[in-house]
C-alpha cells in the first residue's frame, strides 16, 4: 500500500466528491486506522465527520462485512466508543461463523463483474472457481502473509471482520506497516472535513465561546466599552473596521494560546505608517482593511477580513481535537 497515494486522494474526495463517497473514504479510512492499531485516531475521525456532517454512524458501515468488522474491534476492545452508539449489536459468534464462511468460500474471476439479479447467480455456480488468497491467509490467522497479497486498497474490513485476529490488530500487530502515519491520516482527513463542511460559528459571543471551549480556556477579558474603541481610534488616527469593532466589544483582545498570538485590546493597539499591529509576539498586521498574517515559518497570508483570521483559527482547533 501507498500511503501518501492513499491520503492524497482519500483527501481530494473528501474536499470535492458527493456526499456517498465522502462516508465512504472516512469509514475505510476510520478501519484503516483501527486495524493499525490506532484507536484513539480512528475515534477522533469518526467523531469529527459525525460533528461536521451530521450524518448517521451507520453510513461507516453500510456493508455487512464492515459492520462485522466493527462488532469484532468494539469486542477486541473491551467496549464501544460513544460514536458507536448508533450502531446496532451484532451477536459475534454468528458474525464469526458467517465470515469464516466468507474467508473459504471460493472466488470467481467473474464476481462482481455482472450485476446483481439471476444471470449473475448462474454464471457464479457455472464458473470456474478457486480459493482467495488473501482471505485464505486470514482464515489462516498469517498476516504477514495476507500483507504481502495486498493491492493498493487493501481489504481492512475483510481483515478487522477476523474474530481471532481482532484483538492483535487493537493491540497494535500493525500488519500494514503504518505505523506513527496514522495520526497524520486522521490528521489530513478531519482537516479536510473542516475545510468542505465549515463550523457555524454564529454570532461574535458564539465565536469567541467556541475558540476558548477549544482551547480550554475558561473566560474572556471584559469588553472594551465605546469610549475605549473611539479613543483608540483617534490614537491610532484611523477607524477600525466593523467586525475588529464587534470582536473588541465583545472582549477587549484575547490571550495567546500555543498556537495563537495574544491579540491585542484597545490599550495596546499602536500603528506605524498606517498599519496597525493586531497581535504579539507573532504579527498580525491591519493594511487597507485586510489583516495580513506573518509567519517566519510559513510565510505571509492575506486575510479578507479580522473576523476570518479568527475563524480560521477556530477551524484549526477543531481540526485538532
Amino acid at each position: 500500500m501507498d500511503a501518501g497515494e492513499y491520503l492524497e486522494a482519500a483527501v481530494r474526495d473528501v474536499l470535492t466528491a458527493a456526499s456517498s463517497i465522502v462516508d465512504n473514504q472516512v469509514g475505510y479510512a476510520a478501519l484503516l486506522l483501527a486495524t493499525a492499531g490506532a484507536p484513539g485516531e480512528t475515534d477522533r475521525l469518526v467523531t469529527q465527520w459525525q460533528a461536521r456532517t451530521e450524518r448517521p454512524v451507520s453510513a461507516l458501515a453500510a456493508d455487512p462485512v464492515r459492520a462485522r468488522a466493527w462488532e469484532m474491534l468494539f469486542e477486541a476492545r473491551g467496549g464501544r466508543p460513544s460514536w458507536a452508539a448508533g450502531l446496532p449489536p451484532l451477536d459475534p459468534d454468528a458474525e464469526e461463523r458467517a465470515h469464516t464462511a466468507m474467508l473459504r468460500r471460493p472466488v470467481s474471476d467473474l464476481d462482481g463483474v455482472l450485476p446483481p439479479g439471476a444471470i449473475a447467480e448462474v454464471v457464479k455456480h457455472v464458473a470456474p472457481s478457486r480459493p482467495d488468497k488473501a482471505r485464505t491467509a486470514l482464515a489462516d490467522g498469517d498476516l504477514t502473509r495476507w500483507a504481502e497479497l495486498t493491492g493498493l486498497r487493501p481489504d481492512v474490513a475483510m481483515l478487522a471482520a477476523t474474530r481471532a485476529l481482532a484483538p492483535a490488530l487493537v493491540a497494535g500487530a500493525d500488519p500494514l506497516g503504518l505505523g506513527g502515519w496514522a495520526e497524520a491520516c486522521a490528521g489530513a482527513l478531519v482537516a479536510a472535513l473542516n475545510e468542505r463542511y465549515p463550523p457555524d460559528l454564529g454570532t461574535w459571543p458564539e465565536l469567541i465561546a467556541a475558540i476558548l471551549r477549544l482551547r480550554g480556556s475558561a473566560t474572556a477579558p471584559p469588553p472594551a466599552s465605546p469610549a475605549a474603541i473611539r479613543s483608540a481610534e483617534q490614537r491610532l488616527g484611523l477607524d477600525l473596521p466593523e467586525d475588529h469593532r464587534e470582536f473588541l466589544s465583545t472582549c477587549d483582545g484575547l490571550p495567546a494560546d500555543v498556537v495563537f498570538p495574544r491579540l491585542l485590546g484597545t490599550a495596546d493597539l499602536r500603528a506605524e505608517n498606517g498599519v496597525v499591529l493586531l497581535a504579539e509576539p507573532a504579527v498580525l498586521l491591519l493594511s487597507a482593511s485586510h489583516v495580513v498574517e506573518v509567519d517566519p515559518v510559513l510565510g505571509t497570508t492575506v486575510h479578507p477580513s479580522f473576523r476570518a483570521v479568527l475563524e480560521r483559527h477556530a477551524t484549526l482547533l477543531a481540526s485538532a481535537q
